[in-house]
């Protein structure tokens, strides 16, 4: 995990999250105001968190409340939700509040700013720092499809089968298809207003119910998307916006999986290169025997999967998910190689599905406890996959491409080659990502379309040489796509995204948010000191 950054130290924080219960409204809403509040949302902006301790256990220095928003933006009346939001409070004069994502789609904001809150405390020295679920996700009204474990590992990777085999990929279509409607059944109204142009409407209401004249922001990976999409819808309503870890906004699904196991390739590469120079690397220190190994290891593993203590058995898709995990931070490579060695040399792989427990964003997070509004939901009533049903449903709502089967067959097949290309190791799982938009209905084409040339204040935008997630080339391609107010900070390092692991970075982006103060347009930071080997 990366390093801690902050300079105030952090007690271990755990949050009081707050989940949104979904309430049905029998009447309509009044036309907008003068003051430029979106026509029918008047009442929605007219609300102020009102702030308040959470429950007994969460630091004394967190609060929580909420923020109530539309169901459906385009008919306000017909339902509401409740957004679950926590702060810090400025710890002297506070100039508003900065907004933080941690990316996904599907991470909850809440626990993230328990556990990692201690990194963003500098920016308490000019804001209140607040985070929040987003719609779906954690306590807001959370989605959840019924899978465990082995179904999502099963259905995301395509189990053992070559999904370039048109029979296989018959079969996993089906299997999509049921997942599909079992995610309409468990999830509620919800699950059709899932999509970053709804979330970044949510982002005003919340805006708004700050006290916030402009919206101050910093996202991640997903969030990043976000930011975006908020750049385009109210370009005048732009603080301070600074997007580390920068997504695509343009891609469609085939091409994001296939630039993105080439990212991770390339991380795993990096990886091997620092590997090898260590006597205890469990691959030796021949560079190109290494690579042969790691991918021979995922293929006996996919062949022979090995039992892992809990009741099942760790696959070699098993292996790539967990190795994908840790190569998010440079700082787990020591624990890569020892989770590794103990899985090759000793059948142990209790390290190795250690790292499997994290999101596609920064490293995972335990869940927060009861917030002390009982009208939220309490933890018990977030789904187990939530995370993961989330993330369909957002990057499903954000993708107007559904073909049919007969093409999505003849896509796979042409495609498998290219993918097992781009990463024996990588490759088959990001294939089957092409799948789970299968069965559901079209998402929206406004980010494609509109989200380009944005009028609004300079935006940072981070981006990370070796970042297995987001990669590099992104971050230049959205910044041309935003137009001139993109600023590019060039982050030389490996790593999903910089402002946790790189201290350069981390100032750069504090000194911009709380002061206005910006590095110019391709300016870079070197990598900090690499950790060292087999320690």
């Amino acid at each position: 995990m990366p390093a801690k950054l902050s300079t105030r130290r952090a007690t271990r924080r755990r949050a009081c999250v707050g989940a949104a219960t979904l309430t049905l409204l029998g009447t309509g809403l009044s036309a907008g105001a003068d003051d430029g509040t979106p026509g029918g949302l008047d009442r929605f902006y007219r609300q102020r968190v009102t702030w308040s301790a959470c429950e007994a256990g969460a630091p004394a220095d967190l609060q929580c409340g909420k923020v109530t928003v539309p169901l459906d933006y385009a008919h306000p009346g017909a339902g509401t939700l409740e957004l679950a939001l926590a702060r810090y409070r400025a710890t002297g004069h506070s100039q508003g509040s900065v907004l933080l994502n941690f990316g996904g789609p599907g991470v909850a904001g809440l626990p993230g700013l328990t556990t990692d809150g201690g990194r963003f405390m500098d920016l308490t020295n000019g804001y209140d720092v607040v985070s929040f679920d987003p719609r779906g996700v954690g306590r807001s009204s959370p989605v959840g499809c019924g899978l465990d474990t082995n179904d999502r590992a099963a259905r995301m990777t395509g189990g053992n089968g070559n999904l370039g085999d048109p029979k296989v990929a018959r079969e996993k279509l089906t299997e999509w298809q049921r997942t599909a409607a079992e995610c309409a059944r468990r999830s509620g109204p919800v699950l059709a207003h899932m999509g970053t142009v709804d979330a970044a409407r949510d982002l005003d209401v919340i805006r708004q119910a700050l006290g916030d004249d402009r919206l101050d922001y910093l996202g991640f990976s997903y969030g990043t998307r976000l930011g975006a999409v908020y750049a385009a819808l109210f370009p005048g309503k732009v603080g301070r916006m600074a997007l580390d870890g920068v997504d695509t906004l343009t891609e469609p699904l085939a091409e994001q999986g296939l630039v993105a196991t080439e990212a991770q390739q390339t991380a795993l590469d990096d990886f091997l290169d620092w590997c090898v120079r260590d006597i205890a690397c469990p691959w030796g220190n021949d560079r190109r025997a290494a690579g042969d190994q790691v991918v021979q290891l995922v293929r006996s593993l996919d062949a022979n999967p090995v039992p892992n203590g809990f009741g099942g058995k760790l696959s070699g898709q098993d292996l790539a998910r967990a190795m994908g995990q840790a190569l998010y931070s440079r700082q787990l490579w020591p624990s890569l190689e020892r989770a590794v060695a103990s899985l090759v040399e000793d059948g142990d792989t209790h390290r190795i599905e250690a790292f499997s427990a994290g999101g596609g964003t920064l490293p995972g997070r335990p869940r927060a406890p009861r917030p002390a509004d009982d009208h939220l939901a309490g933890s018990a009533e977030i789904p187990p996959d939530n995370q993961p049903a989330a993330t369909m449903a957002v990057n499903c709502a954000d993708d107007p491409d559904r073909p049919g089967a007969a093409q999505l067959v003849k896509d796979l097949g042409r495609l498998s080659t290219a993918y097992e290309q781009a990463s024996p190791v990588f490759g088959r799982a990001r294939l089957s990502e092409l799948l789970m938009c299968y069965g559901r209905p079209k998402g929206t084409d406004f980010i494609r379309e509109k989200v380009k040339n944005v009028d609004t204040a300079s935006m940072l935008l981070v981006g990370t040489r070796g970042d297995p997630a987001t990669p590099y080339r992104w971050t230049l391609e959205t910044a041309r796509r935003l137009g001139p107010s993109a600023v590019v900070l060039d982050n030389r390092a490996d790593g999903h995204t910089g402002y946790l692991s790189s201290r350069c970075v981390h100032k750069k982006v504090d000194d911009f948010l709380l002061y206005g103060s910006l590095p110019a347009d391709g300016s870079s930071c070197g990598a900090d000191r690499e950790p060292d080997a087999g320690g």
